[in-house]
């Protein structure tokens, strides 16, 4: 059986960072934030070739280690297989080890890249198998959702399979992330959660999750009460004080804050008319910047001209 036909112009791929949880919404709430990597991915003659420029140029492994290449892989061969060889170029602006969906970035620009650069991939691996693979490798899929469909998505697994619905957050929001210098591992953060939690703290969670579907998307002056966690910020604080800290000292002011999927990042879901203020209030030894909300998520661009970026 004859294998895959690939395309022989260079692909680009466009993922953005996202922040999960949100709060209350633990493992199933995510938000395409407006902060992006970039990946070129041309199927070369032979070999493997990374380039990476930005966030973890001096870290990240150029080889087949390296998770973008294992997720372009692992769709390759649903796809119907492997390319003579791969030549990638990596622009990433998503700090990693922060809590904004670096790995999921990475597993989503490589898996629509290989569907992209492969003749006939749309068929192949449409959006749902994309979703559902993207969750395999990444092992849960609030990050990888909001990061294929964009916007505000809510995920869940059915029968095994990754499922999830997108939602239009209003306009009015605006993002406001603050990025301090040293990562906490997703897998330190995981390990302090307890293995129960008290009933009426999931009862809690459960309504204040529901009321912040209605707060994203329509009623964003709810925000406050509707991003109260009990569920795993509290029991995540000795990782990350200093992020504990500011979430409660912005939540003191009035400010919907919370931390960003694992941390130690804390995300601020401002206004356009306090988003600048809101962004001054953490001090030194913090990178803040506010962004745009997502609406497109994973997108394949076209390349850019020479000398444009």
């Amino acid at each position: 059986m004859a294998g895959p036909a690939f395309r022989a112009a260079a692909v680009r791929v466009r993922v953005p960072a996202t922040s999960a949880n949100l709060g209350p919404g633990f493992d199933a709430f995510g938000l395409s934030l407006g902060l992006y990597d970039d990946v070129v991915v041309r199927v070369a003659d032979s070999g493997l070739h990374i380039d990476i420029a930005g966030e973890g140029s001096e870290t990240l492994p150029r080889d087949e280690n390296h998770l973008l290449v294992r997720s372009l892989r692992t769709a390759f061969d649903l796809l119907g297989g492997q390319p003579r060889g791969l030549e990638i170029v990596c622009a990433n602006r998503i700090p990693h080890g922060r809590g904004l969906g670096s790995s999921s970035a990475a597993i989503c620009a490589g898996i629509v890249a290989a569907r992209a650069v492969t003749i006939g991939g749309d068929s192949k691996l449409d959006d749902t198998a994309l979703l559902e693979l993207a969750t395999e490798i990444e092992g849960h899929p609030d990050n990888v959702a909001a990061c294929l469909l964009g916007g505000f998505t809510l995920s869940w697994m059915e029968a095994g399979a990754a499922r999830a619905i997108r939602m239009d957050p209003a306009d009015s929001i605006v993002p406001v992330v603050f990025v301090p210098g040293k990562p906490v591992l997703t897998e330190t953060a995981r390990g302090l959660l307890p293995r129960t939690v008290p009933h009426v703290d999931a009862a809690a969670n459960a309504g204040r999750a529901a009321l912040l579907v209605e707060a994203l998307s329509r009623r964003p002056e709810l925000l406050l009460p509707a991003t109260e966690d009990r569920l795993h910020q509290e029991y995540r604080a000795p990782a990350m004080p200093e992020s504990a800290a500011l979430v409660e000292r912005l939540r003191a002011d009035g400010i919907p804050a919370v931390i960003s999927g694992a941390g130690p990042t804390v995300l601020a879901l401002a206004d356009k008319e306090s988003a600048d203020k809101v962004a001054h209030l953490a001090g030194q030894g913090w990178a803040a910047n506010r962004l745009d909300l997502d609406e497109a998520g994973a997108c394949v661009l076209p390349l850019a001209p020479a000398g444009v970026h």
